[in-house]
């Protein structure tokens, strides 16, 4: 286990990636969350971005898992060997004894949920493991004013859930989950190859694709991508040619979703913290919001300025080690 030297971290334990704030340092880690084991032994082969490079690439021997599911430990031994494994890979030979981590979790989380969380402390050696929800920590890693008595709303679309909230003085007025988000759109393109080109791809491909010509607006242009992969029907090699508007007709429910998820929550707080978001405007951050042209989607579905943060995929972890 960890031992040697005090340390304090904030902790973004995202289901696609985990980043970890060191105090002082700043952000000093970002490496996918996924283990990959040995199917009749058990043994952990490898970890993080040596694991993901694996994924539909083994044999039937090994299986590369998400030990994190939609933001909550879904395998726990494997998820502290996990985070172990990032914390000592950061401090190198100088392990850390007793370090205080601050771990961000959903802003719903049940309290067994968060317990197992809390009891990761015990196996990295923790002497103090704080939680803070996800949507505060994105607010404070974003630099919104959540301290003062204005209303501040964030969008944070991670790899398992999208999470909605309004915050107003250090707390959460109203939120909502969406159990949509990265790994979902993932799954989703999967399928629409499968149905309507006949074509089996794997999670890489299909992430490249949402990343390539992937887009929230209609694309103007007649962008095309050759994707290459396997007949669905004979089994053999196959390219296929697919054009940007496929796959925006494909993300629009998702993007929808989102405009519901925002009206919900709009509906749920006071008229006052209303007038705040409508002037001051909704934060986007996480990994999905990268999306091409999701600000500007939102923003004309909304009727409400919407912003980027400016390091989207760390507003967690950044907010996270603002706590320490």
């Amino acid at each position: 286990m960890i031992g040697l030297k005090k340390g304090e971290f904030g902790i973004d334990l995202g289901t696609t990636h985990i980043l970890i704030y060191q105090k002082g340092k700043g952000i000093v880690l970002n490496e996918p969350s996924v283990i990959a084991i040995h199917t009749e032994t058990k043994e952990i082969l490898a970890i993080g971005e040596r694991a993901k490079i694996m994924i539909g690439r083994t044999s039937d021997k090994i299986e590369v898992i998400h030990p994190i599911q939609d933001g909550v430990i879904a395998d726990f031994f494997l998820t502290a060997a996990m985070l172990e494994h990032f914390l000592k890979k950061i401090v190198g030979k100088r392990f850390f004894q007793h370090p205080h981590v601050v771990i961000s979790v959903p802003y719903d989380i049940t309290s067994v949920k968060r317990r197992a969380i809390e009891q990761i402390a015990g196996q990295i050696k923790a002497a103090k493991v704080t939680t803070i929800e996800e949507p505060l920590a994105a607010a404070f890693g974003a630099g919104l004013p959540v301290d003062e008595p204005v209303g501040s709303m964030v969008v944070d679309i991670g790899g398992g859930t999208t999470q909605v909230a309004i915050l107003s003085m250090g707390g959460l007025v109203a939120g909502n989950t969406v159990q949509r988000a990265g790994l979902s759109l993932d799954t989703e393109i999967i399928d629409y190859m499968k149905s309507t080109h006949s074509l089996d791809i794997g999670y890489a491909t299909a992430e490249l694709i949402k990343q390539t010509i992937g887009s929230a607006m209609k694309p103007e242009e007649d962008e095309q991508m050759d994707i290459k992969g396997r007949d669905f029907v004979y089994g053999l090699p196959k390219i296929v040619t697919i054009h940007a508007l496929e796959i925006h007709n494909l993300l629009n429910d998702f993007i929808y979703t989102i405009v519901d998820s925002i009206r919900r929550c709009l509906e749920k707080c006071p008229p006052e913290l209303v007038g705040d978001i409508v002037e001051r405007g909704v934060m986007l951050c996480g990994g999905g919001s990268l999306l091409q042209g999701l600000d500007r989607r939102l923003e004309r579905e909304t009727q409400i300025p919407v912003f980027m943060a400016e390091r989207p995929m760390e507003c967690i972890a950044l907010g996270a080690g603002k706590m320490l």
